[in-house]
């Protein structure tokens, strides 16, 4: 049993509660305008150049069957192995689901002394739902706590086969609205509420500690305003007790060298950070919404307020 990973990020305080090892997986069935990880996006390995790093030795020409050349490239790896230089990197490595176990439960005297574990993230995990779930599997059997970030995206069986190990969902609920969700992440919305109000009785029903954690990114002309969080409140409302938290995740530009290593273009390269007044606006309107106010949360980081009576009244009307 094997799966492609692209990238083993430990210490994470993100993806969960405590400590954390996140497991991040090849593939992704959304094409969100704003997405953090574009690295993930594609279920096949890639190969990408940074050229900074380049001593223009030739080595890479000389061992690839296309000469290097990006537009031929099929990610066969010769040229990473080969490049002295580091200049060239692989993403997508296949790893056996005993050998992953092995490397994460490295970090476990770290999650023991924080609560924290281990969180799949992506891309989807459930592109991956055989993978996946042999691999929480062993890890429950070795004791830790199990995560799984999802979008939601996908078919009810592979959910519910990857969430069965789980300890802790991270669902993603970007917008309410369907036709806006369509535009900005290529499909509507209604699988992903549907699969939302599954985990949400797995979460009350289930046997054991099982939650549900619902994220929101606060996206700036996309996301990040009343009308839809307000919408989103209520959906959540009607799950009851099923959500545990709510997070609102504050919109962040780091994922900028993402981009320019895999040569694309990202539209929300130069958005400033939201105010810590627009979040906290914002904040209050999704306590507001319906939701228990005690479930709603916020990460990320924010701009200061150059004048925060301005900000915080901007956001308002802004929203």
């Amino acid at each position: 049993m094997t799966g492609r990973v692209l990238n083993i990020q430990r210490m994470s305080t993100e993806d969960g509660p405590g400590i954390r090892t996140t497991v991040f997986l090849k593939g992704c069935p959304l094409r969100c305008t704003w997405c953090h990880n574009p690295e993930s996006l594609s279920p096949r390995p890639e190969v990408v150049f940074q050229e900074t790093r380049c001593i223009r030795c030739g080595s890479c020409q000389v061992v690839c069957p296309h000469g290097a050349q990006p537009a031929l490239c099929e990610a066969c790896g010769r040229c990473v192995t080969e490049c002295p230089a580091g200049a060239r990197e692989m993403l997508g490595i296949e790893w056996a689901a005993d050998d992953l176990v092995r490397e994460v439960v490295r970090d476990r005297a770290f999650f023991a002394s924080s609560g924290g574990g281990v969180t799949v993230s992506g891309g989807e995990p459930t592109m991956q739902a055989p993978f996946v779930a042999a691999f929480l599997e062993a890890l429950g059997a070795e004791g830790i706590a199990a995560a799984v970030d999802t979008c939601g995206a996908c078919g009810a069986d592979a959910l519910m086969q990857v969430v069965a190990s789980a300890s802790l969902v991270l669902f993603d609920v970007k917008l309410a609205d369907p036709t806006r969700h369509q535009q900005c992440t290529g499909q509507d919305n209604g699988r992903i509420l549907d699969n939302l109000r599954r985990v949400a009785a797995w979460a009350r029903e289930g046997e054991g500690r099982r939650t549900l954690w619902v994220r929101t990114p606060l996206v700036p002309g996309a996301t990040a305003d009343a009308e839809n969080l307000s919408a989103i409140g209520r959906i959540l409302a009607d799950l009851g007790p099923g959500v545990a938290r709510w997070d609102l995740c504050a919109f962040n530009n780091l994922c900028r060298e993402q981009y320019r290593r895999l040569g694309r273009i990202w539209d929300f390269a130069e958005v400033p950070l939201l105010t810590s007044g627009e979040v906290a606006a914002l904040a209050d309107v999704a306590r507001r919404s319906g939701v228990d106010p005690a479930i709603v949360g916020v990460s990320g980081a924010s701009r200061r307020n150059v004048r925060d009576g301005a900000a915080a009244a901007g956001a308002g009307e802004a929203s």
